[in-house]
């Protein structure tokens, strides 16, 4: 089994380091620095090996220390009037059972799993308990610095704190082995990938349970939550006991790994495929406009499956919610002040929502795969004009497909200010909804700008641009990273449509100068 080990860890430090330096090699001010026969260079390699190693060690604990401190502690303050104790228990046994589905390892198919048991024919079932067991361990490891850091901080015992990680552990081995008893007898393999309708929807629930209960003042007692992490241990215990002695590891993995392969082209295929089950067949989709108008609308007329009608779906739902709080407000009275001192602090926490309902990212994946990847072989369609003039057009189409649900969470957030007592400066209402409605409008731009400045796919649809994915990573740690700033609402909202305003002028002068010279296919 050390010997597996070792060959996984050479694998995966392997294409790791591969990555990294092909990562070095995207960045425009590298790129000129750095030799064509990069990965020859055994002092650049030593310095990617030593990053992958640190990389290695850091995601042992940073995951588990940035989901301790928003998503359990960092959430659990949000909740006045019951004790931390309580809620922070509350919050992560509910966590901890969504964990055990969704990030299980031995159901998640890596491409290192590929190298191993598909091209280099390794036991499939030694190679998956080694590493599955490296991955629990990782996970007991991880948990238990900041098991004991936050638990303590929060009032929890030493003796729940310590038996947070194993408990951890246990529920994902217990679930874990539950698929395994399910494919003996069904037949049917897990992916916690592609998870089935009836599994999001229990996703959904815990969710609401671990942080709309105690919105209303319900969460468990401190000895139930950590009577029911106890039996998580035994639990584990018989999963192990099943994982260890099950047979059938290579035909599970198989199934599993059946979507990657040695040749790229039947991964685009896939992709391709994929894609066009999005894309309306209805012989009737017309358009009376000319040119590039006219490829824009049939674009956003037979994609309106994942554009308008998932707008429209985020939009209902939003007001769903803010009906819902409308009720609550009648209902429950008390929750009107609560909700007040929220909204006139708690506006940049709605920068990450914005954030995660914008459809940017799929609008301009959609644009490649199903359009630009072949019409950028076209010379006409790289020039300066033509470049130009479909930039603005998908501009106020992505702009006006992500102010739907804007509007309704702007409008909502304005009325639940209003009824849940109002604000001594009307002018909040209006910055509530505006700043809403510029944030919409920033990531709208911000998207497709970095698609026109970094355009990251190559033929096959693969990302081939490192700064694109450093770019999207700094995004999503910067609007996560507001939701814990507080700041009223009227400061920030002037800020942000400020912001808002200033960077559309610099994204698009930067796209007028630089996108007919980057917009093009990449190698």
């Amino acid at each position: 089994m050390n010997k597996t080990l070792r060959i996984s860890f050479s694998l995966r430090n392997t294409y790791r380091v591969n990555g990294i330096l092909y990562s070095l090699k995207q960045i425009p001010l590298l790129k000129k620095i750095l030799p064509e026969a990069l990965y020859r260079l055994r002092g650049l390699k030593i310095f990617a090996n030593l990053l992958s190693g640190i990389w290695e060690i850091i995601s042992v604990f940073l995951g588990k220390f940035l989901y301790f401190l928003f998503m359990v502690a960092g959430a659990g303050l949000l909740y006045r009037g019951i004790p931390r104790n309580r809620v922070y228990l509350h919050i992560l046994l509910c966590l901890t059972v969504i964990g055990s589905f969704m990030n299980t390892n031995l159901f998640n198919p890596t491409r290192d799993k590929y190298y191993a048991m598909i091209l280099l024919r390794m036991d499939a079932r030694e190679y998956t308990i080694v590493n599955y067991l490296y991955s629990i361990l990782k996970v007991i490891i991880g948990f238990l610095p900041f098991s004991l850091w936050f638990g303590r901080s929060a009032g929890i015992p030493l003796w729940i704190c310590l038996m947070i990680p194993f408990s951890v552990a246990g529920v994902k081995m217990a679930v874990a082995a539950s698929s395994l008893w399910d494919y003996e007898k069904r037949g049917l393999v897990y992916n916690e990938n592609r998870l089935y309708k009836a599994l999001w929807l229990f996703v959904g629930i815990m969710l609401a349970a671990a942080y709309g209960l105690p919105a209303v003042g319900i969460v468990l007692p401190q000895n139930a939550a950590a009577a029911i992490m106890a039996l998580f241990i035994p639990a584990g215990a018989a999963g192990l006991w099943k994982i260890l002695r099950f047979q059938n590891y290579r035909e599970i993995n198989q199934q599993l790994l059946g979507q990657i392969t040695n040749q790229m082209d039947t991964v685009t295929q896939a992709v391709v495929r994929q894609n066009r089950k999005t894309i309306s067949t209805d012989t009737r989709i017309t358009s009376k406009r000319k040119g590039f108008e006219y490829l824009n609308e049939l674009f956003i007329k037979r994609h309106r499956k994942i554009l308008w009608s998932s707008s429209e779906k985020i939009a209902a739902v939003c007001l769903f919610l803010i009906v819902g709080m409308l009720l609550a407000f009648y209902l429950q009275p008390t929750v009107k002040e609560a909700t007040n001192k929220l909204l006139m602090v708690f506006l940049p926490y709605f920068v990450f929502i914005m954030y995660c309902i914008n459809r940017g990212t799929g609008f301009t994946r959609a644009l490649f795969i199903n359009c630009d990847r072949s019409l950028l072989t076209y010379s006409f369609y790289k020039k300066p004009d033509m470049v130009l003039k479909l930039f603005r057009i998908r501009l106020r189409e992505i702009v006006k497909i992500n102010l739907l649900p804007a509007a309704v969470i702007g409008g909502g957030l304005a009325i639940l200010l209003y009824a849940s007592g109002g604000t001594d400066n009307p002018v909040n209402y209006a910055v509530l909804f505006v700043s809403v409605l510029c944030m919409s409008i920033f990531f709208s731009i911000h998207y497709l700008t970095i698609y026109y400045l970094l355009q990251p796919y190559n033929a096959g649809t693969e990302m081939k641009s490192g700064t694109y994915r450093i770019v999207l990573s700094g995004t999503y740690l910067v609007c996560f990273w507001m939701m814990q700033l507080r700041m009223p609402t009227l400061v920030f909202g002037v800020i942000c449509i400020v912001f808002c305003v200033v960077y559309s002028v610099v994204a698009c002068a930067l796209v007028y100068r630089f996108a007919p010279k980057t917009f093009r296919l990449r190698n």
